[in-house]
């Protein structure tokens, strides 16, 4: 689904949007600092929400919550309970549309 991010691909991003992606670092380092919320509870909403949208690019916050002082546990804790919302809210889905279909078949 994405593309696989290399180092010649964020050697070009910098030298073509070196503008934007300045006013993107910035606004994620707020977003993510110490505030309401400790940096590493962000981190680890960051890590389900990557898991509940099954964004490959959101998942490398794995890395940042572990910099933040997030543990492993907290970490697959974290990834687990949005994977069973995900797996249930397919399942519905899935029960909804044969059940419609049978309706209006």
């Amino acid at each position: 689904m994405y593309s696989r991010s290399d180092p010649a691909i964020a050697a070009r991003r910098r030298q073509l949007a070196s503008g934007p992606l300045a006013a993107f670092k910035a606004f994620s380092d707020s977003v993510f600092a110490d505030g309401g919320l400790p940096a590493k509870t962000k981190q680890l909403i960051a890590v389900a929400v990557a898991h509940v949208i099954q964004c490959s690019y959101c998942i490398r916050h794995t890395a940042a919550a572990l910099k933040s002082g997030a543990t492993g546990e907290e970490i697959r804790r974290s990834g687990s309970r949005p994977r069973c919302v995900l797996a249930r809210r397919m399942h519905i889905r899935r029960w909804h549309s044969t059940r419609t279909r049978r309706i209006w078949v």
